[in-house]
């Protein structure tokens, strides 16, 4: 398999049909290399969303599309469900009510699979153990709504690697959570790449959140790629101003309060 499991290349991406709407992405060069776990960083509008469609086929009608997009370690481009896995910031819009989680789950891997409703479900219930939903045969038989936003998040991640994809791309999935369950769903992605070996892409505006278990992080702004690089190698030195106004601009609980306390 090779080394790099998608390269872009002056990739540019444009909404709508007029000559005068402005780039969503432009002349964007990437390498994504196999396994890898790669964080996009970015404010909105800057692109990290429209690269992360880009790259599954997601993109409305009309848009346009220039450049390259290769996929040397698959050899074709990755189909939905099966070579790749979506996990977006709502579940609520990506899972069904009417249906099940149980029958959400299993559907893909009934699908891509080929295996028999019985032999998905077993499949579907053994997801929900991996994710940490407790009593995984209780959750098969909810429906979403039952569910609460952290749990629901866990459902779609379920849903996402029932096929066993290659690629598993996480559209902000952590930004409407509160910070307990951001933590818990970062750890749990992080264990699941690493142990199913998946390259994953890391769709944030959240750099802090990023830089603590990604391996490269690439940096967007105005729908251009200002930078990408390794974790360490872009945290301790970033070449763009704006990379390091954002590490700047960080702050958790070690870092000094704005104001002072008054003197008694």
């Amino acid at each position: 398999m090779s080394d790099i499991f998608c390269s872009l290349r002056q990739l540019s991406v444009t909404y709508g049909r007029g000559n005068n709407n402005a780039a969503a992405l432009d002349r964007v060069d990437l390498d994504i290399a196999t396994g890898a776990r790669l964080a996009i960083i970015g404010e909105s509008g800057s692109g990290k969303s429209t690269l992360a469609r880009a790259l599954a086929g997601l993109l409305p009608e009309g848009t346009k599309v220039t450049g390259e997009m290769l996929w040397p370690a698959l050899g074709h481009p990755p189909r939905p469900g099966r070579d790749f896995g979506f996990v977006f910031q709502d579940p609520g819009t990506s899972l069904n009510p009417v249906l099940t989680v149980g029958e959400q789950i299993a559907e893909g891997a009934r699908r891509h699979l080929g295996l028999s409703w019985k032999q998905a479900s077993i499949r579907a219930e053994e997801l929900l153990g991996r994710v940490r939903m407790p009593q995984p045969g209780k959750a098969m038989r909810a429906f979403p709504h039952q569910l609460s936003g952290g749990q629901r998040q866990r459902v779609a991640i379920a849903a996402a690697i029932a096929a066993r994809p290659a690629l598993l791309i996480a559209d902000e999935a952590t930004s409407a959570l509160d910070v307990v369950v951001q933590a818990e769903i970062v750890r749990l992605l992080d264990g699941l790449v690493r142990e199913d070996g998946m390259t994953l892409l890391f769709i944030t505006h959240d750099i802090a959140l990023a830089s603590g278990f990604v391996d490269r992080i690439a940096v967007f702004r105005d729908a251009r790629l200002v930078e990408a690089g390794p974790v360490r190698s872009v945290l301790s030195a970033p070449v763009s101003n704006y990379a390091a106004a954002l590490i700047a601009s960080h702050r958790d609980l070690a870092t000094p309060p704005l104001i002072e306390e008054l003197a008694p």
